[in-house]
């Protein structure tokens, strides 16, 4: 079978906000704050099984995400020590056959900031969200990714960088999402940071 490697984000360190959206969300094992973790996105999806248990035979990690769709799969990882969690990604990649190089590169696919967000349209947003209430006023910073699983290395570096909310996150499917609220001047702190990262990883 061929499989690509649409993403391979490893996170030393999971900020307080990005940790408890996982585990809010997730069906797996909750992941902590501070805690390393790995984000494997695969195609074609059903591959991700069997990435599964290969870094879970291979250490002590334990996984908080796994989603299955026809094209895409996702695997999240995370464990105290990152030494584990770097060492389940050298199994998986030896089990594809493959190397970070090979890993798709990250692409912003679209990015916005509406400031001062009307009343009316922070209650959809909330009807639809996960994570923190937007509130009515707050700027709010959209930003879209391609492969999906690249959005959480810009979720966790903006949050590093900012003193922002994080109101949804969608790292899987054919493209990731991220929404991130805050005042004016940390939002576009924080939309920095995303962006930077991005395309840092993108050279």
């Amino acid at each position: 079978m061929s499989v690509t490697l649409r993403g391979y984000c490893f996170l030393d360190s999971m900020q307080p906000q990005l940790a408890a959206f996982t585990g809010t969300t997730c069906k797996g094992f909750l992941p902590l704050a501070g805690q390393a973790s790995l984000w494997i996105e695969t195609a074609p999806g059903m591959i991700i099984n069997r990435v599964t248990d290969v870094a879970l035979k291979a250490t002590a990690c334990a996984p908080a995400v796994q989603v299955v769709e026809r094209a895409f799969g996702l695997l999240e990882i995370h464990h105290d020590d990152k030494g584990e969690v770097m060492t389940a990604g050298d199994a998986v990649l030896e089990y594809l056959g493959a190397s970070q190089a090979d890993v798709v590169k990250p692409k912003v696919v679209s990015s916005q900031v509406i400031r001062a967000v009307e009343p009316y349209q922070a209650q959809i947003i909330n009807r639809n969200r996960q994570g923190m209430m937007l509130i009515p006023g707050q700027s709010l910073f959209i930003l879209e990714t391609e492969p999906a699983a690249w959005a959480v290395i810009a979720a966790n570096e903006a949050e590093k960088a900012a003193d922002v909310n994080l109101i949804n996150l969608r790292p899987f499917g054919a493209f990731g999402r991220l929404w991130m609220a805050g005042s004016e001047s940390e939002i576009d702190s924080a939309r920095d940071a995303a962006i930077a990262v991005i395309e840092a990883l993108a050279r």
